[in-house]
């Protein structure tokens, strides 16, 4: 489709034409590439009223449809000329461990997700597609309000497609929304999955989900074979902010010293240390948070052991007061198992406090 409007714009409407037939023809059910074949058409007779000024796009007031397709052509168009700067990466990875080895990205004033491989040399683009998002925009709030949310999330579950019904095309990766920071901030709702389309449609307008993010089959197929469950991230987000990698680093350097005072603490011992980097309210979850003991109990059980942390990974919500998710696996001085643990943190004033841990495996 970008191969059409290129051909167009530089004055070659002949192999433009050509293009679209192909495109059309190749993809029946995509509405976009049939009006634009139907534009090109229509643009070799003058005399047809509304059409013929080369525009490739349909007109506003036409129809509700049409007034879809032409936002979602100036989505699509606008999203690969106003490309991220060479060699950046969203600001929300700060800090990627070898167990993340993708990474998701939505920016949804652009209708785009991007994909990112985590390699030894950090975060490299690998490819970016259009996708529709809720029919009331972001900012999910409850059950059935038609809305995305924002925030930093990971895919639960990759379900098979042969357990779904036709609506959901080739597939669904189920997201954890609400989050523990959904929860803390009273966001209710669930059922937000990244999904196909069905058989009949090739793509859907820029806003009409029940809130989930829907791409369509064919690029739905490069996230299937790849996301791992509780371990491929996925940021949603109004507008992606993209930054260096050097200063991603810098940030994530600089919170590790708040984990450090976090794990010094455990190990000598400190209770009222630890305490004061939790918020009074804190809470646990996860497969194995009836097992785990509470900090005074984990400090009694550690008996001054120390404890490595290992794979480290920093995710940072820009908000009101900022949001950080924090994985890591630990392992116990003597012990033959480690276990893998999520903490959500926020500021308190001038300073990170943890306000949820969950255990993950």
């Amino acid at each position: 489709m970008i191969e059409v409007y290129r051909l167009f714009n530089a004055g070659h409407s002949r192999q433009a034409l050509s293009k679209a037939e192909a495109l059309a023809a190749a993809y029946p059910h995509f509405q976009l590439a049939q009006l634009i074949h139907g534009d090109l058409l229509a643009a070799r007779i003058p005399s047809v009223a509304g059409r013929g000024n080369g525009s490739l796009l349909p007109k506003s007031g036409d129809r509700t449809t049409l007034a879809e397709l032409r936002e979602e052509a100036q989505r699509r168009l606008s999203a690969l000329r106003e490309r991220p700067p060479p060699g950046t990466i969203p600001s929300e990875f700060l800090a990627l461990s070898r167990q993340h080895r993708h990474a998701i990205a939505v920016d949804a004033s652009r209708s785009r997700l991007y994909l990112l491989r985590n390699t030894p040399t950090g975060l490299q683009w690998v490819a970016d597609y259009y996708v529709s998002i809720g029919k009331a925009g972001l900012d999910k709030l409850v059950e059935g309000d038609a809305r995305t949310p924002q925030g930093i999330y990971y895919v639960t579950s990759n379900l098979d497609p042969r357990s779904l019904r036709d609506f959901y095309g080739a597939g669904a990766l189920p997201l954890n929304y609400p989050n523990a920071y959904d929860l803390r901030r009273g966001r209710g709702g669930s059922g937000i999955w990244l999904h196909g389309t069905p058989p009949s449609h090739f793509a859907r307008a820029p806003q009409a989900t029940d809130g989930c993010v829907v791409m369509s089959n064919p690029d739905l197929q490069a996230l299937l074979r790849i996301a791992e469950p509780g371990a491929t991230p996925v940021v949603i987000a109004r507008r992606l902010d993209w930054i260096a990698p050097a200063e991603a680093q810098a940030r994530a350097r600089a919170f590790d010293s708040t984990l450090s005072a976090w794990s010094e603490a455990r190990t000598e011992g400190d209770l009222a240390r630890l305490q004061d980097l939790y918020l009074p309210d804190h809470r646990r979850s996860g497969r194995l948070a009836e097992r785990m003991p509470n900090i005074s109990d984990e400090i009694d059980q550690l008996r001054g052991r120390r404890v490595e942390l290992k794979d480290r990974s920093y995710l940072y919500w820009r908000d009101a007061g900022g949001m950080m998710v924090v994985t890591f696996g630990e392992i116990i001085a003597g012990e033959k198992f480690g276990r893998t643990r999520r903490q959500y943190w926020m500021r308190s004033g001038p300073r990170w406090k943890v306000f949820h841990e969950e255990f993950t495996g």
